[in-house]
């Protein structure tokens, strides 16, 4: 199981530079995008990084939150989606950028858990990870039944992009809390300056202060 962590998270981590960059591009900034909630939504209940109620319910925002966490696992060190607060970020885009996706969410997320209850007898978020897996290789293999629209490839896809996007994406956005995805590749963001120093060499950057917009706003205001 550690191994196939291991291996999805490689996978995600090799394809930030192409993941829906354009996409990303498109939001809106979000105030306090962290906080945002709807009445009725729950996010004392949740785990760290974990805030929904501009579009899911709570169980929608579990079970994303779970198939996010499935995709991009964390681990001592290495932060994850749910630490990330991946389900944030999709729950703003949605109630915002994508809500043309809303009815897309609501059927996919019907889809998958009447196929987890027929084949598993409980819903995605309630299966051990093992089963989970197993579930997403079959929506990723096209071979999940009972989808129709969307079709259970493309579910996946989608929420394979949008655990991207909210994994690497400026915290502006609401996910990438904490600059955890940008911490967990190397990636600086924003700086006050370089030095020559820091220009010519060839490790990693990891100097602090990481700087993403909604900081440099508030910096010009």
């Amino acid at each position: 199981m550690a191994k196939d962590n291991d291996t999805r998270r490689a996978f995600l981590k090799g394809a930030v530079a192409g993941a829906g960059a354009g996409a990303v591009a498109a939001l809106a900034p979000v105030a306090n995008a962290q906080t945002h909630q709807m009445p009725g939504a729950s996010a004392e209940a949740l785990p760290q990084g974990e805030r929904h109620g501009a579009f899911f319910n709570d169980e929608q925002a579990t079970t994303v939150t779970t198939f996010a966490e499935r995709l991009m696992p964390g681990a001592p060190g290495k932060p994850g989606a749910t630490e990330a607060g991946v389900v944030n970020y999709i729950d703003l885009a949605l109630a915002g950028a994508y809500s043309d996706q809303q009815e897309f969410y609501r059927r996919g997320l019907d889809q998958l858990d009447a196929y987890c209850q027929a084949t598993h007898k409980a819903p995605f978020a309630k299966l051990p990870a093992a089963q989970q897996d197993e579930v997403i290789a079959a929506l990723e293999d096209g071979k999940a039944t009972g989808f129709q629209w969307p079709a259970a490839r493309a579910f996946f896809e989608t929420l394979r992009t949008h655990t991207m996007e909210g994994m690497f994406a400026d915290p502006v956005y609401g996910g990438n809390k904490d600059f955890a995805g940008w911490r967990l590749v190397g990636f600086p963001g924003a700086q006050p300056a370089f030095t020559g120093a820091d220009l010519k060499s060839r490790e990693a950057f990891s100097r602090a202060p990481i700087l993403g917009l909604q900081s440099q706003a508030s910096r010009k205001a």
